[in-house]
């Protein structure tokens, strides 16, 4: 399980983070999302054991992380940009990573290979961006980790590298139990393989549960009629006769509420990730603005 509890940090006078909390289950993939600037990868940082918290308590499996290198043993991180070695090639990263992780597996590391195809012998600096993630993913999965750590994971990798890569992780999860935690722009992705999901803002947790729970506590009501009452309603729109109501509640109450006002007609829809994503943020001026130019 990772934990992360009243976490705070500042970086001159920005503080990225502000009493930040953060449940991720032990097996779960957790997708963390958010706008940019929301403290997201300052988050994985802590996590990652890169940064030392301000205030507050990092910890994965119940020990601190920071400065803990037992810990971090069990911890694979892949960043939004990849580091290596100026002018170190993809085996030397494995002999780097053979000797810093006692879990390495060779053999993994080269049945990988297989599905990656990446030059062994170029300067990994001069692979493209996604030469770069897959790179990445080759050697992190080789220590066969505990935890994964990944922001924003598929940048730069084509549709079917990026179906490649979520199908390796899924993978590692049903086979050893693995916890995901991604952090990622792409919400579309991250409904399809993530089972928790936390939207940060402003260096806090908006909202963080299960992704069945979130979707079944926010639905879209397209109805032709009166509005009804009592109904928490985030976002209100019209065309025609057919108003679209996104409304925080149960699919049934929201069904009886809408039943007795009669109207001609009503439906309850489901929303996706993005959906939930922008009415949440529309209730902290996060809303989408229509400027005329």
């Amino acid at each position: 399980m990772l934990n992360i509890k009243h976490l705070s940090k500042t970086f001159g006078t920005f503080r990225a983070l502000d009493d930040l909390s953060l449940t991720v289950p032990a097996g779960a993939v957790y997708g963390l999302v958010g706008p940019n600037g929301a403290g997201k990868s300052t988050a994985i940082r802590h996590l990652a054991g890169v940064y030392r918290p301000d205030a507050g308590e990092v910890t994965v499996g119940g020990r601190s992380v920071w400065e803990n290198p037992e810990v971090k043993q069990t911890i694979g991180y892949i960043p939004d940009e990849i580091f290596c070695y100026p002018g170190a090639t993809l085996e030397d990263m494995a002999k780097f990573y053979q000797g810093i992780y006692k879990t390495f597996d060779r053999e993994l590391f080269l049945r990988l290979h297989e599905i990656f195809q990446l030059p062994k012998t170029d300067p990994i600096r001069r692979f493209s961006k996604g030469m770069q993630k897959q790179a990445a993913f080759q050697l992190t999965l080789s220590i066969h980790p505990q935890v994964i750590l990944l922001d924003e994971p598929v940048d730069g990798l084509d549709p079917v590298m990026r179906r490649q890569v979520m199908s390796l992780i899924l993978s590692d999860v049903a086979e050893h139990g693995t916890t995901v935690l991604i952090s990622s722009h792409n919400l579309r992705e991250l409904e399809d393989v993530c089972d928790h999901v936390g939207i940060m803002d402003h260096g806090k947790m908006l909202l963080e549960k299960a992704l069945a729970d979130m979707q079944g506590a926010t639905h879209k009501l397209q109805i032709v009629g009166a509005i009804p009452e009592g109904l928490d309603i985030l976002h209100e729109s019209a065309s025609g006769r057919m108003k679209t109501l996104i409304v925080r509640g149960a699919a049934w109450e929201i069904s009886t509420k809408a039943s007795a006002v009669k109207p001609a007609y009503f439906d309850i829809l489901p929303l996706s990730l993005e959906e939930i994503f922008i009415y949440e943020l529309g209730g902290v001026n996060y809303a989408v603005k229509d400027i005329l130019l």
